[in-house]
């Protein structure tokens, strides 16, 4: 019979075959009032063979112990039970043996036989001792009661201890396929649960670096037109004071857009993981993992950042920033303006921001060309610089680099199925070209 892990765990405790302690004692004691009563019917058998009643008594105790045995060998007690059938002995082993063999797993024709087996044997005995009883005169009814009580009296010992033993059977069997199946939906749901909690560690950190790359665009470009400005100021502070006074106030006017970006990014964070916190109910909060109230919040915070991010037309204002801090910036523009997605913009902008704080940092007072071209079904975008007239100007300007701006423009590019690539030019500059599909 199959068995659950439950099963399997309780098996170990009974003794011998038996798999609890109160099969066995059950098994027992059904055995010794099935040899006490063979052995009170080995009495008159003992008689009728012209045998001593010591010798039937012990063989009926013998008959009646095989009992014992009814799980381990359920069909050796069945043949036992039709065996000692003519010696009108064993009819309590002869029930338990077959509703044991009906409710085991054993193939149905072994069941049928051995039950067929049986209901013929005490139909032949029944008839065989009804007849002798009419014949002494112990019975005085009509010839039809013999084969009447032969039928009646074989299928009353034979049919209901089948019946039922295939009805627990049966039902063991379903309630074991439950088990089982509530044990591998168990499994099952245990391994969705990892997936998920692994899917969601490695969302969150896809979202941690969505937010992460927000930031560095967002603070990188004004912070490095601030240390721009505050090295011009420097060097003209002494020469030009009126030169210096705009310096210092286009500084202070960056660093504190800077610090306006960089607080509502942070507001959005702190808004969504308390909104998140606020849908999720307290008697719940302890079965949702934290990985998923971490990932919906920056999800909602990427969200609100893609609809609140920059827009195209405000490219001019970035050019002219540009501008304001020294760099000579051609802006050129091809094709019909258009609107576009809010993520397809946003990524537009990026690349040209990026691209134009790389041109401070590493090639400062460098002419560039920025070029924005709206075809049928994409956006092309190219930010080239030429080779800066001081070398040692963007040393000077100690502007730190992180290494993360051409690797953040490409996975935004690449992740709107676009194309990216970048490198020097053969003039000795640098050149960064994008091209993002309209759709």
């Amino acid at each position: 019979m199959t068995t659950t892990g439950a099963d399997r765990a309780t098996a170990l405790s009974g003794p011998w075959w038996w798999s609890r302690w109160r099969s066995a004692v059950l098994d027992v004691g059904l055995a010794l009032v099935s040899a006490l009563e063979c052995a009170a019917e080995g009495i008159p058998f003992a008689r009728d063979a012209g045998i001593p009643v010591s010798a039937g008594i012990v063989f009926g105790l013998l008959a009646g112990s095989v009992l014992v045995l009814r799980r381990k060998w359920p069909i050796a007690v069945v043949l036992v039970a039709i065996a000692i059938t003519p010696a009108q002995m064993g009819f309590l082993m002869g029930i338990v043996g077959l509703y044991t063999l009906a409710a085991a797993e054993l193939p149905r024709r072994i069941i049928v036989a051995l039950a067929g087996m049986s209901l013929v044997g005490t139909m032949i005995v029944t008839f065989v001792r009804v007849k002798q009883d009419m014949a002494r005169g112990d019975l005085t009814l009509g010839d039809w009661f013999v084969p009447f009580a032969a039928v009646t009296t074989s299928l009353g010992l034979t049919a209901p201890p089948v019946l039922l033993g295939l009805y627990v059977g049966a039902r063991r069997r379903l309630m074991e396929s439950l088990r089982e199946r509530a044990d591998s939906l168990e499994r099952e749901l245990q391994l969705l649960a990892e997936r998920a909690e692994e899917r969601a560690e490695w969302a969150r950190g896809e979202e941690r670096t969505r937010i992460a790359r927000e930031m560095h665009d967002v603070v990188a470009h004004r912070v490095s037109l601030m240390v721009v400005h505050a090295a011009a100021l420097q060097a003209v502070a002494r020469k030009d004071p009126e030169k210096a006074v705009r310096n210092a106030a286009l500084v202070g006017d960056m660093g504190r857009q800077a610090l306006t970006e960089l607080r509502e990014m942070l507001g959005v964070l702190r808004s969504g993981e308390a909104a998140q916190r606020r849908t999720v109910p307290v008697s719940a909060s302890a079965s949702v993992p934290l990985a998923a109230v971490g990932v919906a919040a920056a999800a909602a915070a990427s969200r609100v950042v893609e609809e609140d991010g920059p827009w195209l037309s405000e490219l001019e204002v970035l050019i002219g920033q540009s501008a304001a801090a020294g760099m000579v910036v051609d802006l050129s523009v091809e094709g019909a303006v258009r609107s576009y997605t809010a993520v397809i913009e946003q990524t537009a902008f990026r690349v040209v921001q990026e691209a134009l704080t790389n041109v401070h940092k590493h090639a400062a007072g460098a002419k560039t060309h920025v070029r924005l071209a709206h075809r049928v079904a994409e956006i092309a975008m190219q930010v080239e610089n030429e080779p800066p007239p001081e070398p040692a100007s963007a040393a000077s300007a100690g502007l730190p680099s992180g290494g993360n701006g051409l690797v953040g423009m490409r996975e935004r590019v690449l992740g709107l199925g676009g194309v990216f690539v970048s490198g020097p030019t053969d003039a000795g500059g640098f050149r960064v070209s994008a091209v993002i599909p309209a759709a």
